[in-house]
């Protein structure tokens, strides 16, 4: 062993992928850290892991267990290996690793789990109050009480659930920072409880639980017919106060008919129609010892099951960013309007001073109208509407706590005295995920674009992939969840979220292996069909497939994959048996490419791109990805079962929808994109294809015209085929349909229609509009593994190898990205320059990293300013194509420069000023105007019609002239020529 002191610092301790988490019901739960080093190469050899039953125990070596020194590199998912965990275990532990040169490293801090229910019996009882209320109509909040006496508190534990909603308070203090607890699950399988440390609530004496119930996802307005009770008429409350006294006593208050109820200041409350706080109703110190409640009534037991009831495995919704009004502004119509500036989901926080009796409605809108007045059109049934009364003692401060609102502008009515912005604060919530990842350019509409992208995650990701936040829907519809799951991926730390929701996934699967397209599935009611409201469709339900493989992807979770195995392979399953015998999937109902903005009914678009080409197409590729899932978790004959039907799928494919000389289907982008992206086509078909693609989007003058479908994988069919080129024309296009169409009208978010504000001001149609709709924020995926070149190895998840291959162009000189991977921070940052291109990489230590770059040789690279050379964390370099070397790497930073190029700074931005150029097709197309020939002509002094024909064949305009006489074009031309040529 090596006496030199180890580069290496263990961080980031977590255990099912929480730090210091409470209630864990997994049996042998995952450890996981991570490495840093100032020093290049540095990664992991071996690893020890020693757990405890406490951090005095840890330090004295009283070990539950120690794994001894392991040879491994593995430093994610760890499992528990010791002896078998009890319910309410706690567990400290820590880790220390060995380098690559065997020397050890310091212990880690200690870090903790402690163990939930694991299954045991609940020791207390759904309970509700005795007296039932209006099923069909707004219903008052109950409160619920227990007063109770205690002493010599050790430690204290509440585990609660509902059904409903709750917010629970402990001597008049509210217990924990979660909202909208215990979230929205498939609630006849799983109904989560959530686990609170409520020791420091506690004093010796009298005590008080309080428990406040919402209606919630449970008994509240879902869906589209307008419903409420879809589960269940009446709210329940289920929790068990566990303290351990000084002495090892156990004491345990459970949820009984000791209890007592009432109803407080909430007065009506709903998801989509918003909340009603009466001050005036408010029991001053409900929740607190001393409070009188001889007038309250009983609770009476509700029998519901507990086996239902599982521990919460996915991150609490939380408040997140306060934003205040930028502005405040009377509308045409006479309306106090806040402007908060943002397109955001959340409640508005009020504070006020006025008259006993006075009430202030806040109603939420997205947009404003062409005459400057609150839209709330497209909000449908919903109407977003809080309601505050005040009781008349000096301020008052006002917020809901069982609704949510997607807004920007909120028009005020009733408040007492001037509306001012510092008087009202919107209050973001979402899932608790750790933003990872950043991005930015020199293009400031690429810079809004992803901001746009980030805040539709945001909104959407509140307990559920959402496909809105604002209208009477709010569901979790797969289609979204499976096109924007890459994206996710790169901003937040969704490994978490996306476990919790697929479990409901698999729970809402029918007998047959049909995925529902909402999840969770609302519950049937007697003439409540809706068709789209059921399962088995392409793309929607393939989400239970897609959504695991790109998880496991992006973290390295085998277990996920284990956990939804079943679930994915019967989806593929009933895929095979709802095809026809020649394996072309034509049967049943299916969304296609939804949205394709091309169809004939604004709400349900006739898509161009036929379905069943879509179906068969999604058919092959989950088919293809289910193989490569069994592989990974060693089941042989299922992979091999499963990539032979893949194959056979995608033979069916090209025999029904493509023709040798590549066309696909309809030819439409669509067809080519999915055809490209999922790889069905014969090699020797891609490029003709790919080229297909590229043609139709020049006819389209560099416009999408996809939906759902096509838009996610378009850019990435684009670039994986060599039209990276016409993947930025796309990119940077402008005018609709665009991703930088609603940018230039000043969104804040995605939206759902490419045209949801027309291009004269007037509005999609109503039924179907939203301003905060994540699934063309798929592009944020390109925008990291392409633009900025941050991308996964398929064969080491979790990027133990990373990607690092840029794809420069559309104008952009400088892109700067990073991404907290589960092994630390990767960083690519590049400029072009007319001298060369410079790449920054930085590789988190025991992770390694594959780069590639634009050069013709080793030679034409230098690293930190120096010739390319192997060593000091350098593994290999080589020439891997055209034009192009790779270059091995281990952790560390470090700084290529390309030089020898001809100016791809001004490569980038021909490109770039070709796109714009939409009157011309290819430079062919150019030279054959006159006047564009002539402008030409002047500004580079240079005939380009000598060129030879392939000069007029390779694409955008300009390209070919940038490709065989860069020398002509400097930037300060192309200034000028640009200029000239769009004036044209």
């Amino acid at each position: 062993m090596s006496n030199n002191a180890s580069p290496l610092n263990i961080h980031d301790l977590t255990c099912e992928y929480f730090e210091n988490p409470l209630g864990i019901d997994v049996a042998a739960p995952r450890l996981s850290w991570k490495s840093s080093s100032d020093r290049r190469g540095a990664r992991q050899s071996a690893y020890q892991i020693v757990v405890a039953a406490s951090e005095a125990a840890l330090n004295s070596n009283d070990l539950l267990w120690d794994s001894g020194k392991v040879a491994s590199d593995q430093s994610l998912h760890v499992p528990y290996g010791g002896p078998a965990l009890q319910p309410h275990q706690r567990c400290c532990w820590r880790a220390r690793v060995w380098d690559e040169q065997d020397a050890p490293s310091a212990w880690s801090a200690p870090a903790r789990w402690e163990m939930g229910l694991l299954g045991s019996a609940w020791p207390a009882d759904w309970i509700a109050p005795a007296q039932d209320d209006d099923p069909d109509g707004a219903r008052p909040s109950p409160i619920l009480r227990r007063a109770f006496t205690t002493s010599d508190v050790a430690s204290a534990r509440i585990y609660a659930t509902s059904l409903g909603l709750y917010a629970l308070h402990l001597n008049g203090r509210r217990v924990g920072d979660a909202v909208l607890t215990p979230g929205w699950t498939s609630y006849q399988e799983r109904i989560q409880y959530q686990t609170y440390d409520v020791t420091d609530l506690l004093r010796d004496g009298d005590n008080v639980i309080g428990a406040t119930l919402g209606d919630g996802w449970w008994r509240g307005h879902m869906g589209f017919e307008g419903r409420r009770n879809n589960y269940g008429e009446g709210v329940a409350l289920l929790l068990c106060l566990r303290i351990v006294h000084g002495d090892g006593r156990i004491e345990v208050i459970g949820s009984d008919e000791a209890w007592r109820a009432s109803t407080g200041a909430i007065r009506a409350n709903d998801i989509y129609m918003g909340e009603t706080v009466d001050a005036r109703c408010e029991q001053a110190g409900w929740a607190s010892a001393g409070f009188d409640d001889s007038a309250w009534q009983d609770v009476k037991k509700v029998a519901h099951s507990k086996d239902v009831v599982v521990a919460q495995i996915g991150p609490f919704v939380t408040r997140h960013e306060r934003i205040t009004p930028t502005r405040v502004f009377t509308s045409p119509k006479g309306e106090t309007i806040l402007d908060f500036g943002q397109n955001m989901v959340g409640w508005v926080q009020v504070r006020a001073s006025g008259s006993a009796g006075a009430t202030i409605t806040l109603r939420h809108a997205e947009v404003l109208d062409q005459q400057g007045n609150l839209y709330t059109e497209n909000l449908r049934r919903a109407r977003q509407t809080t309601q505050f009364i005040l009781k008349g003692e000096g301020e008052e401060v006002f917020e809901p706590q069982f609704t949510f609102q997607g807004f920007q502008f909120v028009a005020v009515d009733g408040y007492p005295g001037e509306v001012k912005p510092e008087n009202f604060t919107g209050v973001v919530l979402h899932s608790d995920m750790p933003a990872i990842g950043a991005w930015e350019c020199n293009n400031p509409l690429l810079n809004q674009l992803q901001h746009n992208i980030v805040w539709g995650q945001k909104g959407n990701f509140v307990d559920v992939p959402t496909d809105c936040p604002q209208r009477d829907e709010r569901l979790g519809w797969t289609g979204d969840a499976q096109a924007f799951i890459g994206t996710a991926c790169y901003n937040m730390d969704v490994n978490a979220f996306f476990a919790k929701w697929l479990r409901d996934v698999a729970a809402d699967q029918t007998d047959d292996g049909a995925i529902t397209f909402v999840v969770p599935q609302l519950p049937r009611k007697p003439g409540g069909f809706n068709p789209m409201m059921n399962a088995g469709a392409a793309a929607w339900s393939d989400a239970g497939v897609i959504c695991p493989w790109v998880i496991y992807q992006h973290y390295g979770d085998v277990r996920l994959l284990e956990t939804q195995f079943d679930s994915m392979a019967g989806w593929v399953n009933y895929m095979r048996d709802h095809a026809d015998e020649d394996l072309i999937w034509r049967k049943g109902f299916q969304f296609g490419d939804w949205l394709d903005y091309r169809g004939n009914f604004s709400l349900m678009p006739s898509p161009v791109t036929n379905n069943e080409l879509i179906a068969t197409a999604y058919f092959a590729y989950s088919a293809g990805l289910l193989a490569r899932a069994a592989r990974v978790l060693g089941r042989v004959a299922d992979a091999e079962v499963y990539a032979d039907l893949s194959a056979r799928v995608k033979a069916a494919f090209v025999k029904e929808f493509v023709t040798e000389s590549g066309r696909v289907g309809p030819n439409s982008q669509t067809a080519y994109t999915v055809a490209l992206h999922f790889d069905l086509l014969p090699e020797t078909l891609q490029p003709l294809a790919a080229q297909r693609l590229a043609d139709e989007i020049r006819k389209a003058n560099y416009h999408i015209t996809t939906g759902f479908v096509g838009t996610p994988y378009i850019c990435h069919a684009l670039s994986k085929h060599g039209q990276t080129d016409v993947a930025y024309e796309l990119l940077n296009q402008e005018s609709f349909p665009s991703w930088l169409y609603p940018v230039k009208r000043g969104a804040t978010t995605i939206w759902e229609r490419w045209d949801g504000i027309k291009p004269d001001g007037s509005f999609q149609d109503a039924g179907m509009n939203s301003f905060n709709h994540y699934a063309y924020g798929s592009i944020g995926e390109w925008m990291f593994g392409v633009v900025a070149g941050i991308a996964t190895d398929p064969d080491a998840p979790g990027f133990k190898h990373a990607l690092i291959q840029p794809q420069p162009g559309g104008g952009l000189t400088r892109v700067k990205a990073s991404l907290d991977t589960p092994y630390g921070r990767i960083e690519s940052e590049w400029h072009l320059t007319e001298r060369d291109m410079r790449l920054r990489v930085v590789v988190p230590a025991n992770a390694r990293a594959t780069v590639r770059l634009p050069a013709s040789s080793l030679d034409a690279i230098t690293l930190d300013g120096k010739p390319f050379e192997t060593g000091n964390g350098v593994h290999a370099g080589r020439v891997a194509g055209a034009g192009e070397v790779a270059i091995e790497i281990g952790a560390g930073e470090y700084t290529f420069v390309t030089t020898g190029l001809s100016a791809p700074a001004m490569m980038a931005k021909v490109k770039h000023v070709a796109g714009r150029l939409d009157r011309y097709s290819t430079l062919g197309d150019l030279l054959r105007n006159p006047q564009a020939k002539a402008v030409l002509v002047s500004a580079t002094g240079f005939d380009p019609s000598t060129l030879p024909m392939a000069g007029f064949i390779l694409g955008s305009p300009l390209e070919g002239l940038a490709t065989f006489a860069p020398h002509l074009l400097t930037p300060a031309k192309m200034d000028a020529l640009e200029a000239q040529l769009l004036a044209l």
